[in-house]
């Protein structure tokens, strides 16, 4: 598995709230993409916003970066987004009571 840490800076206009109405807006999209297990939508104080991914591959990941979502968020925001990925060895999901380990971590 990989996580993607995704951020971009958001134009001063664009607060909290006008972020989350957006990110309720697109979140029913992200459930057709494929290989991303999860996301989790993001917003800081100083003006920086983006995404927590879960990926199967980081080939997944990179296919989905790519194309469209990149050309919608150089539109938006006017940058590239800064993308940093990891490898996810394990996770620990308190609402189910499990414990996940990536096939690379076994």
């Amino acid at each position: 598995m990989i996580t993607a840490i995704v951020q971009y800076k958001l134009p001063p206009h664009i607060d909290l709230a006008a972020c989350a109405a957006h990110y309720r807006d697109i979140a029913p999209g992200f459930r057709a993409v494929p290989g991303l297990i999860s996301k989790q939508f993001i917003y800081s104080e100083d003006g920086w916003a983006g995404g927590v991914y879960l990926w199967r591959t980081r080939a997944a990941a990179e296919a989905f970066y790519k194309g469209p979502w990149l050309d919608g968020i150089r539109e938006r925001y006017r940058m590239d987004p800064q993308i940093k990925f990891f490898q996810t060895a394990c996770i620990t999901d308190n609402v189910t009571g499990a414990v996940h380990l990536s096939d690379a971590a076994r």
